[in-house]
């Protein structure tokens, strides 16, 4: 194994930090990364300075490590929020909660239909005729649930 590491060369490093970030890509965590950085510096260090690979490995290790440290510690200080600037993004219907619309297909037997943009949209609520005012008050996936509006 130590005849090996002898001959070790700055592509060595560059296939190592390249199959580092293809498991990154598979395995979420960001830390991978990190020590792909680190042996992609490595490789391109011994393409300027030759070394021998006990110092190779040293460093791959000092400065993966020191990467992921920091990469945490700056994570630590900078919290991302969790509620985005768009939280109903995937949740097109809880979008359109307390706005008025126009019924566009009577509410009989409590459903019936509601345009909004471009689309129609399955409601749920009291018996109304077309064209009567309703307020969107809450979604059920893809179904709105609707109260007449006070005039």
């Amino acid at each position: 194994m130590i005849a090996s590491l002898q001959g070790l060369q700055w592509w060595h490093w560059w296939i190592a930090a390249a199959a580092l970030a293809a498991i990154e890509a598979i395995v979420p965590g960001a830390v991978a990364i990190w020590f792909a950085a680190g042996a992609a510096v490595i490789g391109a260090l011994l393409l300027v300075v030759p070394m021998p690979w006990q110092l190779q490995m040293v460093l791959f290790c000092v400065l993966s490590i020191s990467a992921l440290a920091l990469w945490r510690r700056y994570q630590r200080q900078h919290p991302q929020d969790s509620a985005s600037e768009q939280p109903m993004l995937n949740q097109r219907g809880a979008q359109y909660v307390g706005r008025v619309v126009d019924v566009s297909e009577a509410i009989h037997n409590g459903t019936g239909k509601v345009q909004l943009g471009d689309g129609h949209w399955k409601v749920r609520g009291p018996d109304l005729p077309r064209g009567a005012r309703v307020r969107i008050v809450s979604a059920e996936g893809a179904l709105l649930v609707v109260e007449k509006e006070a005039s």
